[in-house]
């Protein structure tokens, strides 16, 4: 997982100077502006929504809606460094109401043009040169075994480890996206945990889901 999750909690974090650049660039409506954002967190929301939604069809579900929403909202965004939450608040909530019917085509974003495919939602080890191709190999597999655990928590369980462990956001930005108080965001990031770690321990990742508690 990412290394936000494997101590205590983070500080949220400011936005990059590119980012600023970028949004403001949004707000002023300069040509090209939104593209490049897309460009910049497309994946990124693509490989959640696989990840929060476990198939294809709602992921893309969650990818058009939540760009929709944000290209129409944006602007009116006045603290930039409120965009990390405000961005994953779009599109967790997206994921909470996934399956929910046909789309509108005239609203339709061009998913494999922005890079929406299913290599996107998959961990690629970092190249830092001293791996060697087994160890790579390692990696994965374990890595592979830990996102199919994922899949099997419980939606309000995943949803958390998500944000948390894969993302990066600390436990108050977690907090913030999904409307709840930070202590109680602690408790079920906890919880989740402890049940991901279940799911390894009993090496059925793809047979018993975890109930929900």
């Amino acid at each position: 997982m990412s290394e936000h999750g494997a101590g205590g909690d983070t500080t949220p974090q400011a936005l990059s100077a590119a980012d600023r650049e970028l949004l403001a660039a949004i707000r002023e409506g300069r040509p090209g502006a939104f593209d490049r954002f897309v460009d910049r967190f497309g994946p990124m929301i693509w490989a959640f929504g696989l990840r929060m939604c476990g198939h294809r069809e709602d992921a893309e579900d969650v990818f058009q809606e939540a760009l929709v929403k944000v290209f129409t909202s944006l602007r009116q965004l006045e603290n930039p460094d409120a965009l990390r939450t405000w961005l994953w608040r779009v599109v967790a909530n997206e994921c909470r109401m996934s399956r929910r019917g046909p789309r509108d085509p005239a609203r339709s974003v061009r998913l494999d043009d922005l890079g929406g495919r299913e290599e996107d939602a998959r961990y690629d080890p970092p190249d830092d040169g001293a791996s060697s191709p087994e160890q790579e190999v390692i990696d994965r597999e374990t890595w592979g075994r830990v996102e199919r655990a994922v899949r099997n928590l419980p939606p309000h369980y995943r949803i958390i480890v998500l944000l948390r462990d894969f993302e990066g956001l600390s436990t108050e930005e977690v907090a913030d996206v999904l409307g709840i108080t930070t202590s109680n965001a602690k408790v079920r990031l906890h919880r989740a945990r402890l049940a991901l770690r279940r799911l390894l321990a009993e090496g059925a990742a793809g047979d018993h889901p975890v109930e929900a508690e």
